[in-house]
């Protein structure tokens, strides 16, 4: 089935959610003092060029949290958890699997992650999530299930609040999303699905070079 593209690109994304995020925040009309740091954080690759928008709209930093599916050995296709960099795992609820196997999956999904964050951390800032408004993107989200675990990990640093951002998404995920986070932004809920790309004119694979960049630039509205 066709569909009409919602978006040109993940820059194109990107601009559309940094308005939806800053009108948000407008509406919680904080006080100077009670104004908590936003720092956005991005699920590489694909969602750098999504999120540059956001963090340059807030004057924030870029940081970003590696999370790799953990897909059966069978069907590269078909994600039975999720794993991040430092160690956080989700799975399935119905993942039944033989153990040896998903040990061996999870741990080919833990140097994934940890290969491309090191791939990334000259572009890094020094920052943490705590008692931040942690600002989680991606350039759509299908499972859920990397967008979840990345989620858990932040977490774990105590922000003052958690938003999960997205260009996309299936509406049936949205109740899942108010669980794992405090507010979830999202400007599209299509259905059917089927998956993130057909939701763009041009959806090409974001390089790691790329991805640099998009860390990098952040010294233009940040200096």
């Amino acid at each position: 089935m066709l569909s009409i593209p919602f978006f040109d690109d993940r820059a194109d994304a990107g601009e559309k959610l940094a308005e939806a995020v800053a009108d948000e925040l407008c509406q919680l009309n904080l006080t100077t003092q009670d104004t908590i740091k936003p720092i956005v954080y991005a699920l590489p690759r694909g969602g750098l060029p999504v999120a540059v928008p956001i963090a340059r709209r807030l004057g924030c930093a870029l940081d970003v949290v590696v999370a790799k599916k953990i897909t059966r050995p069978d069907n590269l296709e078909l994600a039975i958890g999720a794993a991040t960099a430092d160690g956080e795992v989700i799975w399935q609820k119905q993942t039944q699997q033989n153990l040896r196997l998903q040990k061996s999956a999870l741990q080919q999904a833990e140097n994934s992650a940890q290969s491309l964050l090191a791939d990334l951390a000259s572009g890094r800032p020094n920052v943490s999530a705590a008692g931040s408004l942690a600002i989680l993107v991606d350039d759509g989200i299908a499972t859920g299930m990397t967008v979840a675990v990345a989620a858990q990990a932040l977490h774990l640093q105590q922000p003052a609040a958690l938003w999960i951002c997205a260009p996309v998404a299936p509406p049936e995920l949205m109740g899942f999303l108010a669980e794992i986070a405090d507010k979830s932004i999202i400007l599209e809920t299509p259905h059917p699905f089927y998956s993130v790309s057909r939701f763009y004119a041009q959806f090409p694979q974001v390089e790691t070079a790329e991805a640099l960049l998009c860390l990098q630039r952040q010294i233009e509205w940040r200096s």
